[in-house]
């Protein structure tokens, strides 16, 4: 079975992601631990962050910076109710 892929993103506060799959979830990834470095670094400036979006497959920002779908589908979270 193919893992299901990004058909729609949202930033949210606190630097998450409420992504929803082809399959129908939706899902949190949180992107803190990935803001680093210089490359996703980029990712800490809100504006720049609250530029993703998906490409068909995984999220993407404007420069090239992406989540391995792998990652982004198997990482991410169900909603917290509340």
């Amino acid at each position: 079975m193919l893992r299901p892929t990004a058909v729609k993103v949202v930033p949210k506060d606190n630097y998450i992601l409420d992504v929803e799959f082809d399959n129908g979830e939706r899902k949190e990834f949180d992107v803190k631990p990935y803001i680093r470095g210089e490359w996703y670094g980029k990712l800490h400036d809100r504006n720049y962050f609250n530029a993703v979006e998906t490409d068909g497959y995984t999220v993407v920002w404007p420069e090239g910076q992406d989540i391995c779908p792998d990652e982004l589908y198997e990482l991410s979270k169900m909603p917290a109710l509340v």
